[in-house]
C-alpha cells in the first residue's frame, strides 16, 4: 500500500539546511533507514544498515539515515556513519508519522512522488530484502544481499512514535 507523505513535509540534514520532501526527491527517490538511537533494536541494525546503504551508493537514489533524535544526539549515536552517509535528524518524529511508521529501524523508500513506495519495519530480512528488491528494479540495480551472515537474527523493533 503506497502512503502520500505531504510535500511539504521537512527533512532536516545534519549539516545543511532543511528542506520539503519534495525538494529531496526532485531529481532522485530516497532509501531511507530510520532508526531510534535510544533503543538497543536500532543499535543492532546500523552495520546492516549501512552495508545494504553503502550498496545503493553509486545507484540514481539519494540514501540516508533518520535518526529519532536531534542533531547533536544523532551525530553522536551514528558515528563515523554521519560522514559517510546523509543522515536526517527528526526529534519530534514527524517524518516518522508521515511515513506511517509504527516499528523501528525501518527501511523506507520514496519515490520522486513523495510516496512511500515500500517499507519494512523492525528486522525482518524477507522484508528489507523486499524493499531493496523493489528499490533495485526501480534502480535497474543489484539487489543485495539480504540476510549476510554477519547480520542479527531477526526482531520486531520497538514502537516508532513512543
Amino acid at each position: 500500500m503506497t502512503t502520500d507523505v505531504p510535500a511539504d513535509l521537512e527533512l532536516t540534514p545534519l549539516s545543511g539546511r532543511t528542506r520539503t520532501i519534495a525538494e529531496w526527491t526532485t531529481n532522485f527517490h530516497l532509501a531511507i533507514v530510520a532508526i531510534d538511537p535510544f533503543t538497543l533494536e536500532s543499535s543492532w541494525i546500523l552495520d546492516t544498515a549501512a552495508r545494504i546503504l553503502g550498496r545503493y551508493a553509486e545507484a540514481d537514489v539519494r540514501i540516508a539515515f533518520l535518526v529519532t533524535a536531534s542533531i547533536e544526539e544523532a551525530t553522536q549515536f551514528l558515528g563515523p556513519l554521519a560522514e559517510r552517509f546523509l543522515v536526517f535528524a527528526d526529534p519530534d518524529r514527524a517524518a516518522v508519522r508521515a511515513f506511517a511508521l509504527e516499528s523501528l529501524p525501518a527501511f523506507v523508500h520514496i519515490n520522486q512522488h513523495h510516496q512511500v513506495e515500500a517499507v519494512a519495519e523492525g528486522w525482518e530480512p524477507e522484508q528489507w530484502r523486499d524493499v531493496a528488491t523493489n528499490l533495485s528494479d526501480r534502480m535497474d540495480w543489484t539487489v543485495p544481499i539480504i540476510p549476510d551472515t554477519r547480520d542479527p537474527s531477526p526482531f520486531v523493533g520497538s514502537p516508532a512514535l513512543s
